[in-house]
Parts: C-alpha cells; structure tokens; sequence
C-alpha cells in the first residue's frame, strides 16, 4: 500500500526492520521535504515487492554501469517524474537508500546516488568504489553520500 512521506511528523512506518529505522526514516523524510518544497511533489514510496519494475530498473543500472549488486534487502521504492526527469527511489533494510535521476531528453543529467543513514557503515560492494562527502540534515542528522554519472540508456 503506497505511504505518503510526512517530514514534518517523522515515521518509521515500512522501515521498522531496520537496525538503523529512525535514521532511515529521518533520511527518507528528507527527500520528502526537498521535493515538496521545490517541485510541490508528494513524495510517495511503495512496498519494494509491489513495485518490482522500479527495484529491476535500478538494479539494472547499476549492474550495467558499475557491476553493483546490493546485498541488502529492499524495503521501499518510489518513482516519479518532475521537471523533464524520471526520479526513482530504493530504501534499504541496512540504512541505503539509493536514488537514479535520469533526464528524459537527450542531453540531460543523468545519475545514481547513494545516501547512507546516520550509524550505519558503507556497504562493502561501494566502500571500493566511492568516497562519501558528509551533510548535516536536521531530519536525518548527518548524511553520507555519494554518486556517479549514468553513461547508457535506459
């Protein structure tokens, strides 16, 4: 059953089985209010096993771009598309969350990033791979992140 994001009445609902729920929930709380304040979108996420188009399409990229499987099991996804751009999310049971903005026009930006929640450790399949830049959220205390720039077509 698709969940509204509240950021303003922070929720662990759908993330309880997460050692790191209330960070995730802060993380996920996070995005809800950036896209409600720049592009007045509800931020919407699903239950990973309703919507497995969005888990195989970003599991895709990130198997033909970079070889990456996650081994953590998903939780929640959410797809959209605001301002010309496909937006899809992936929350994790270990703390990850991983977002693909891939521009629908020729030209466009297009990218994978990699958010980790506040107490939870880089997953080994990216600790080789990237480095994590830290931001403070009042939401979600600090954020590790990190991306990489999409080359296909998807």
């Amino acid at each position: 059953m698709p969940y509204t994001v509240d950021f303003k009445n922070v929720s662990t609902v759908g993330l309880e089985s997460s050692p790191v729920a209330e960070a995730l929930a802060g993380l996920r709380a996070n995005e809800a209010r950036y896209f409600k304040n720049k592009y007045d979108h509800d931020f919407t996420v699903t239950p990973a096993g309703d919507a497995p188009e969005t888990l195989d399409w970003i599991h895709g990229i990130l198997s033909s771009e970079r070889n990456i499987a996650i081994s953590s099991r998903p939780l929640e996804v959410s797809s959209f598309e605001v301002a010309s751009t496909r937006m899809a999310y992936v929350f994790y049971e270990s703390g990850l969350s991983i977002n693909v903005m891939y521009g629908i026009e020729d030209g466009s930006k297009r990218a994978v990033g990699f958010k980790l929640s506040d107490g939870m450790e880089v997953p080994e399949e990216l600790a080789s791979s990237f480095k994590f830049a830290r931001q403070k959220s009042k939401l979600a205390g600090t954020i590790r992140g990190s991306y990489f720039v999409i080359k296909g077509r998807y």
